[in-house]
């Protein structure tokens, strides 16, 4: 029963930073996924999967785990850089590429 504790990163479908500022404790899968046979389903009898822990901190994460003993993976994300654009800078004249239709 092994945990890992990360920042999760933000989704493709979204343009902001919602819901990535929560650490998240979530459990690593103790058996593999069983295959229906019948209808091609596939399917788990470990119920910890379901189970996803926010905290605030990373601390408060690491405190919890360690209290409950759960050993536990802790994940570092390398940092967000935002690098700003214009719109304007599309029609710069001292641009580096041609500017194309």
């Amino acid at each position: 029963m092994r945990a890992r504790i990360y920042l999760p990163p933000k989704s493709a479908m979204q343009s902001g930073l919602a819901r990535t500022h929560r650490w998240v404790l979530e459990y690593e899968p103790e058996h593999k996924k069983i295959r229906d046979p019948l209808m091609g389903w596939t399917g788990s009898d470990d119920m910890r999967q379901q189970i996803l822990l926010s905290f605030e901190t990373q601390e408060a994460a690491i405190a919890y785990a360690e209290a409950q003993g759960i050993p536990y993976d802790l994940e570092i994300s390398p940092a967000r850089t935002c690098k700003p654009k214009a719109y304007a800078d599309n029609f710069r004249v001292d641009r580096k590429e041609n500017w194309t239709h």
